[in-house]
């Protein structure tokens, strides 16, 4: 049994994602995967099936039908505005979407990227023990390029979704520090003090010049104290690098699997949805933090997603005491008897 998802409009930035190609970078090979993990691994519960690939849309947004059969879609990400068929759905939510019917996905108040995971698997070749799109290599995803309009994605094996469409809870998605928090290196040494805490201390903007390889941050620039350049090695999700222009560098999903630019620090796990989930112009701070810290805050994030989401009807016919109670709908309290 099987149904089609046809991609009715796509904006730059639509791709196939799954969890990345990983244990390839030794031969050169670019992991890809998804921006946000956290909103990527939500949608993908929410879809009964954490290992499946999902579709990455960015901000042109994206329509698209069902063919041949109804498709379930669990959906998470940024605040995009999400409408089936014109009715405004949350930002987070599952839904069935029949034939006849039309899904959009379009730029809302805040976010970068939005998941859309089938309620089934979806029927593309695996490539390197991935379907990661990365359009630079060519490899994944539908022919290794982003998705356009009149595409077909084939869903087999689908599993049933609710009849109503329902939120998903994930109290991590749309989580934000106030600071990104980093670990310094593994080249500061690279840089003067002086580069350093000016690093930690300005307010960054993130540059119209990012994509899914790299955010560029504008604000001032750093000066290296032993040159820009290094004996090329690894670089990790998050790493930030800085060029001989002074100009850091944000490494993101398709970051090139080595570099021979100095990292002056890397952003950590826990805060990588919320720095990926940035728009141009917005503007950020670091901070820095120990190796104990950044590991205790990708435990936190790990027990968290471990606990899984819930689904939340958007109609109640039932209300609980302990639903009533936590709305805490009583907005004060008078005295009957003055009047």
């Amino acid at each position: 049994m099987s149904a089609t998802l046809r991609i009715l409009k796509a904006g730059p930035g639509a791709s196939v994602q799954d969890k990345g190609r990983l244990g390839f970078l030794r031969f050169g090979v670019t992991p890809a995967g998804p921006m946000d993990p956290g909103a990527f691994i939500a949608a993908r519960l929410a879809a009964g099936d954490a290992k499946g690939a999902a579709i990455e849309a960015s901000l042109g947004g994206l329509e698209l039908a069902a063919e041949g059969g109804e498709i379930g879609l669990a959906i998470a990400g940024g605040a995009f505005d999400i409408r089936l068929d014109e009715r405004a759905l949350p930002s987070a939510c599952v839904l069935r979407l029949v034939p006849g019917a039309r899904l959009s996905v379009r730029a809302g108040s805040a976010g970068a990227w939005v998941y859309l995971a089938p309620f089934g698997r979806l029927d593309l070749p695996f490539v390197l023990g991935s379907y990661a799109t990365h359009a630079r290599s060519g490899l994944g995803g539908v022919d290794g390029r982003m998705l356009r309009a009149g595409d077909a994605l084939k869903i087999v094996d689908p599993r049933p979704a609710p009849v109503e469409p329902m939120a998903i809870l994930a109290p991590w998605i749309g989580e934000r520090p106030a600071k990104s928090r980093v670990m310094l290196g593994p080249q500061q040494d690279y840089f003067s003090p002086e580069a350093i805490e000016t690093f930690l201390t300005a307010r960054w903007r993130l540059s119209e010049r990012s994509d899914r390889m790299a955010y560029r941050l504008e604000g001032p620039l750093l000066q290296h104290l032993k040159g820009h350049d290094i004996v090329s090695d690894g670089v990790a999700f998050g790493a930030i690098q800085t060029p001989g222009d002074g100009a850091p560098l944000v490494l993101m999903a398709d970051r090139q699997p080595t570099g021979g630019y100095p990292k002056i620090a890397n952003v950590i796990g826990a805060d990588l949805s919320a720095l990926a989930q940035m728009r141009a112009g917005d503007l950020l701070e670091f901070a820095s933090v120990s190796w104990e810290q950044a590991v205790a805050a990708r435990r936190a994030r790990a027990r968290a997603i471990a606990a899984g989401v819930a689904l939340e009807p958007l109609l109640r016919k039932e209300f609980s005491p302990e639903f009533l109670l936590e709305r805490n709908l009583v907005g004060g309290v008078i005295d009957g008897r003055k009047t």
